[in-house]
């Protein structure tokens, strides 16, 4: 009952400062939040998420931007994300197409942009745009909204970024059009809407064909939560070479430091790095280059199709994978019948490189 309580009662406080504009006392409450969630039971966090929820969809960008990574957080501690997770999205592509509509007028007028990450260029670019807003016919509150949304919107892209490295927030991620495009606007300026953008693109279910022209083997392999190629070429590396009697393909299995650094292990830069086993090929004989991602190959008859072929030189690369927290997952179904490899192969076209 304490437990409960204490996170009823700064919730409590929460709402009483927000409704009163007591910053003080919303920063001490937020604080407050934080300490006591890890203690409460997972229905207790499910209510506080329900209380929060109209205050994260109404508090300025500013102000709001602790709140909304501690609601992120919190959703590890709840029974659903989904409490909390539609409004997160709402604000954060809110957020995003704020500070394009800032970035398009501040251009129109001034030179470089301020750096979205510099909280020493707030007060330079409040006194240059939101003090001479009048001279452009909008309002000096309007103009303050999109400073805001300009240097605090990554705070508010970042229990997104949080909260989609799980399967299960993915598969539900309401606004996905919406929220791709905002953030994709913004991914070459904020440093969260670059890797939130990176997530959105994320397979979960994915179903690949791998064919390997040296064997004339395929297999049918189903990918999820693989944040890039690197990571790709390692667990396809992994799952597919082992003992050629079983059906799976020559060659050096990379380790298991390796293998860890790519999956779930905690040190995604092993000593020496990661090597390559293959080249990847896509269907039309173009290479997948390591730094692009499995949404990028193309499909041929509705299938997305990797060719294994051998090195042209040796590679090697730091880090196993871009998302720490997402699991990924790259299993094989089977092995493909002899004749169903064969037209497979018979369809994609040679390497367009040498």
């Amino acid at each position: 009952m304490l437990f409960k309580m204490d996170l009823g009662k700064r919730v409590d406080d929460l709402v009483r400062a927000a409704d009163g504009r007591d910053e003080k006392r919303f920063f001490a409450a937020t604080r407050g939040i934080a300490d006591a969630t890890p203690k409460a039971r997972p229905d207790e966090v499910d209510a506080a998420l329900a209380r929060l929820t109209p205050v994260l969809n109404g508090i300025p960008f500013g102000i709001g931007g602790d709140l909304a990574q501690i609601a992120g957080s919190m959703a590890d501690y709840a029974t659903d994300p989904a409490v909390v997770v539609p409004t997160l999205v709402g604000r954060a592509a809110d957020a995003m197409e704020q500070a394009a509509r800032f970035a398009e007028l501040y251009g129109a007028v001034f030179e470089d942009l301020p750096d979205a990450d510099d909280p020493e260029q707030i007060g330079p670019t409040i006194d240059r745009f939101v003090e001479t807003a009048p001279n452009r016919g909008m309002s000096q509150r309007d103009a303050e909204h999109l400073v805001q949304a300009w240097f605090s919107g990554g705070m508010w892209v970042q229990p997104v970024l949080y909260l989609s490295q799980r399967k299960d927030v993915r598969a539900v991620l309401p606004e996905r059009t919406r929220l791709t495009a905002a953030i994709h606007a913004m991914d070459g300026h904020i440093g969260t809407a670059h890797w939130l953008y990176g997530l959105l693109l994320v397979l979960d279910d994915e179903p690949l064909i791998v064919l390997h022209p040296e064997s004339g083997r395929g297999y049918q392999v189903t990918i999820s939560g693989i944040g890039d190629n690197f990571q790709l070429h390692t667990l396809l590396a992994a799952a597919l070479i082992g003992d050629e009697s079983q059906g799976l393909l020559p060659g050096q299995r990379p380790s298991a430091a390796e293998v860890a650094a790519a999956s779930d292990g905690e040190d995604l830069t092993p000593a020496g790095g990661i090597r390559g086993n293959f080249n990847l090929v896509d269907a039309y004989g173009e290479w997948i280059w390591n730094e692009g991602r499995p949404a990028d190959i193309p499909k041929l008859e509705g299938k997305r199709i990797v060719v294994l072929e051998p090195p042209p030189y040796p590679r090697r690369w730091n880090a196993g994978r871009a998302y720490p927290l997402m699991p990924p997952m790259v299993t094989v179904d089977g092995m493909l019948p002899a004749d169903e490899a064969a037209h497979w192969l018979g369809l994609v076209k040679p390497s367009q490189r040498g």
